[in-house]
């Protein structure tokens, strides 16, 4: 890359072939077919790229760090050049074009067959073509290709075949060739009791090594990645086991697993040595599909190399307890066809008749008749509790104290990995406890060191369980994450955690609340209770009609008490509730942000009150669509501008990641537990008042400092 005049190497220790493939994009040379680091005699100065920055969707100019540092590597990167796959779900799946006379065409089905794909899918690092069918990717205009491939199949290139006298000059809609490729024969579990349990190893420039993560962040949704790839079922555990001696492994990261991408699209490029490597065990035989979570989904069984559906009328709580028990979650809770859409044959044949103390569900007797139909809408659909594998300690009751899991039998505290826990971290686990919403997080210092787990915040706030969030290894620490939830009152289906549908909490069920039981001084009980601000919205169905539970007997609140649950009621209870009539309650945010040292409430330096302390916020990815969630908060308008403002010493400030508040959510959820030491801080000026009437000092205007610096 040419940085700041310079020609220099690029090197960075997480490259991978997803990142490649952004370079191959921006030099208009087709798919990324291989990666690796070149070790060279010397070191000299290389650029760095965030690989975020870059698998974003950004370009490299954009990502390139601003200074260079000594390196004895480079990256290698071999494009595809005349053939590219656009628009699929990987670097192996999409719509055919090809190259010619510096641009790209795509093929029309007519002219391509089996063995042009074969080469095709070879040429790319790819295997054997599994799907070759028009318009799978996408319709196309022209141009289009205008001769007819004639591969015989040994080929290297695509080009390199010999092709038709002929030229078409048309191709019908939607039959532009859409090829998917399978992934090539470079993953396996080695060691296990099968194919489907054991170590995990890969194969990288013709070597099989073991794979050990990088950062200590692989977790179950990781290791699903690896079951699903190796057409094994669901994953029921997975852990690093330590060796006797370090050996060289390759690393993966699990976030780029996490975003959707293959194995091969996230191994890292160079091999290290370790001597820790992951362990997978998959259920083999069953799964659980389209569901919202590992413990949940479309029933699937394995038979013959094949998946079929399985019947409601052939399966009972029996044996709903037996896969849920054989996939490592909870209770059945949940047993009812179509709840995760529909499926067409193939279907299994035969009634299960399990006792319910089985390990696994094959191992189950079956009735002797065949089954050969079964009505749409019938297929089983299973939800699985989670386990019972997460608690809050110490605390004033359960729902409030420090956070522990238990991980391969051993309970032990959590504590996030890269400080980002936050509050809308803490909501997944007050939903998980069913304990209302979350009021408060923070991260205690301990005394001394101990072993805890780990989790990545970013998991969670993607729709995972903590249980599939957790990473696979322990490691030493001197801290812990305390949650206080709102136990017996929420809201839900809001657009924050202060605004939503009213349910309280009783006998260990929710009921919402009707709008005649529920008036002004209730509300401000509530919003303190949850620590939002007073309320500014109270009206029926705001969030959504509801069915039955109502609560049954009007709130009588003086509105100085510290829960619902402690204000008087009515002694007559309600029978009925008019429809659209259960209570939809927004509270304002807590007057806990502020920008201050600027001409008007409206501009000056971000500061926001967490635990009670008022600190000054700094994230270095800050950007103008981060600020204006700032002045809309403030009732300040729009965004004019941000930036970052050098101090003339380091202080404590809060951390805010934009991505978080980008995502929809609010300051107050998107604070970090704790605060780090920056001599930064953030300036924003909103609309509310313009920026030619505010009058910077100019020894303090000259310490600004754009944000891409």
């Amino acid at each position: 890359m040419k940085q700041h005049g310079d020609w220099r190497p690029v090197d960075d220790k997480y490259w991978n072939l997803k990142s490649a493939a952004v370079v191959c994009r921006q030099l208009d040379c087709g798919s990324a077919v291989s990666t690796e680091k070149r070790e060279d005699s010397s070191w000299r100065l290389v650029w760095r790229i965030d690989l975020s920055c870059l698998q974003s969707g950004f370009t490299m100019r954009e990502c390139v760090s601003t200074e260079s540092i000594p390196s004895s590597h480079s990256l290698q990167i071999t494009c595809s050049e005349s053939v590219r796959l656009v628009n699929g779900t990987s670097l192996c799946s999409g719509r055919l074009e090809v190259k010619s006379n510096q641009s790209w065409s795509s093929v029309c089905e007519a002219d391509f067959d089996q063995q042009d794909a074969e080469v095709v899918c070879r040429e790319l690092g790819c295997g054997a073509p599994s799907v070759l069918q028009g318009a799978l990717y996408g319709e196309v205009k022209a141009p289009m290709w205008t001769k007819e491939f004639q591969c015989e199949g040994s080929e290297s290139v695509l080009l390199d075949c010999g092709s038709s006298g002929s030229a078409r000059n048309t191709c019908s809609p939607g039959k532009a060739v859409g090829l998917t490729c399978s992934e090539p024969d470079d993953v396996r579990l080695v060691g296990g009791a099968s194919r489907c349990a054991g170590g995990l190893e890969m194969k990288q420039h013709g070597d099989w090594k073991p794979v050990d993560d990088w950062r200590s962040d692989w977790s179950l949704k990781s290791a699903a990645v690896v079951c699903r790839r190796l057409d094994c079922g669901s994953v029921v555990s997975t852990e690093r086991k330590k060796d006797s001696s370090s050996t060289s492994v390759w690393r993966i990261r699990s976030s780029c697993l996490q975003s959707g991408s293959t194995l091969r699209e996230c191994v890292v490029t160079e091999s290290d040595s370790s001597p820790l490597s992951l362990q997978i065990t998959c259920s083999e035989s069953v799964r659980l599909v389209d569901g919202t979570n590992l413990c949940s989904g479309r029933l699937e069984v394995k038979s013959n190399q094949s998946w079929s559906s399985v019947c409601e009328a052939d399966f009972d709580q029996q044996d709903a307890e037996v896969v849920c028990r054989e996939l490592g979650c909870g209770a059945p809770s949940v047993l009812q066809g179509a709840l995760y859409g529909e499926v067409e044959a193939p279907m299994w044949t035969k009634e299960f008749q399990c006792e319910g103390s089985e390990s696994v569900l094959l191992d189950c007797g079956s009735s002797g008749s065949a089954r050969n139909t079964c009505s749409p809408g019938k297929a089983v659909g299973l939800t699985c509790s989670e386990p019972d594998d997460v608690r809050l300690v110490g605390g004033a009751s359960r729902c409030a104290g420090g956070l522990e899991v238990k991980q391969h039998g051993d309970w032990k505290p959590v504590d996030d990995w890269g400080s980002d826990w936050n509050l809308k971290s803490a909501a997944v686990v007050c939903r998980q406890l069913d304990c209302g919403s979350a009021v408060s997080t923070e991260n205690r210092k301990d005394s001394s060191s101990r072993s805890v787990w780990w989790i990545i915040s970013s998991c969670p706030q993607s729709g995972s369980t903590l249980r599939e969030c957790v990473s696979t290894g322990s490691l030493p620490s001197s801290s812990s994450l305390q949650i206080t939830c709102s136990e017996s009152v929420r809201l839900v289906n809001g657009t924050s955690l202060c605004s939503g549908r009213l349910e309280v909490k009783s006998n260990q069920s929710w009921s919402s609340v009707c709008e005649a039981d529920f008036d002004q001084q209730d509300a401000e009980v509530v919003c303190r209770e949850l620590g939002c601000g007073a309320p500014s919205v109270l009206q029926g169905a705001l969030y959504g009609e509801v069915e039955a539970p109502m609560w049954t007997k009007e709130f009588q609140c003086e509105g100085n008490e510290s829960v619902l649950l402690d204000c008087g009621s009515s002694g007559s209870a309600r029978n009925t509730c008019s429809p659209g009539k259960a209570v939809g309650l927004t509270c304002s945010e807590p007057d806990d942000v502020r920008l201050v040292g600027g001409a008007s409430r409206c501009a000056g330096g971000l500061e926001v009150k967490q635990h009670g302390d008022w600190k000054p916020v700094y994230d270095w990815n800050w950007n103008l669509k981060s600020a204006a969630v700032v002045c809309r908060q403030l009732d300040c308008g729009s965004a004019v501008s941000t930036e970052s403002r050098k101090n003339s010493s380091s202080r404590s400030v809060w951390r805010i990641r934009s991505s978080c508040l980008q995502s929809g959510s609010t300051l107050r959820e998107c604070v970090e537990t704790w605060s780090v030491s920056s001599s930064l801080s953030l300036q924003i000026t909103c609309s509310g008042n313009t920026i030619n009437d505010i009058n910077y000092d100019s020894n303090v205007s000259s310490l600004f400092l754009p944000l891409s610096q």
